[in-house]
């Protein structure tokens, strides 16, 4: 993907739907769609859709397929698993294949769901780097991952630009948000 890469183009996303009730086809996918609907309206694109099973080594597969291969996403969206279940194994999947962790991005995602939930600080959310790909954890309701999702999308322009190297100073950033409006 790094060939597709420009500075007009929106972010190059992968979605992954952690839930054992999906993997076995017993209910349908909302999340996914729904987070790919949010990331083509806002000029994204979404190469890689999946869903796995609760189970840490099947998460842990995908992101690494996903982050490890030759046209990597940007970024990878996981949904579900965030929680306190037993079989909630998405936050030690990922940080078991990252890189880096990224705090700045659950604890933005905390903030803003607390201002509309108190269960927000239940969630075990993280975020991350593997070679040049950011994971984020999101809730597996349409609602939270939706709400999350955008408290963190400002600063996933950057990001990138950052992990693919494009820019070496914050000052350079293609980013609108990041211009000077004066």
């Amino acid at each position: 993907m790094l060939d597709r890469v420009n500075e007009d183009r929106g972010l190059l996303l992968a979605i992954l739907t952690v839930s054992d009730r999906s993997a076995r086809g017993e209910r349908a996918d909302l999340t996914g769609p729904e987070l790919k609907n949010f990331v083509t309206q806002r000029g994204g694109e979404v190469v890689a859709m999946a869903i796995v099973s609760d189970e840490k080594e099947a998460i842990r597969q995908k992101l690494i397929e996903w982050c490890d291969g030759q046209d990597s996403p940007e970024i990878i969206l996981t949904t579900g698993g965030t929680g306190l279940s037993p079989r909630d194994v998405t936050p030690e999947a990922t940080l078991e294949v990252i890189e880096k962790e990224v705090p700045g991005l659950a604890e933005a995602m905390r903030a803003e769901s607390l201002k509309k939930t108190p269960m927000a600080m239940l969630s075990r959310a993280v975020g991350g780097v593997r070679k040049q790909t950011l994971i984020i954890n999101l809730p597996g309701s349409v609602r939270g991952a939706l709400e999350n999702l955008e408290a963190v999308w400002p600063a996933l322009g950057h990001a990138v630009e950052i992990l693919r190297q494009k820019i070496s100073d914050c000052q350079q950033s293609v980013h609108s948000h990041f211009k000077d409006k004066t």
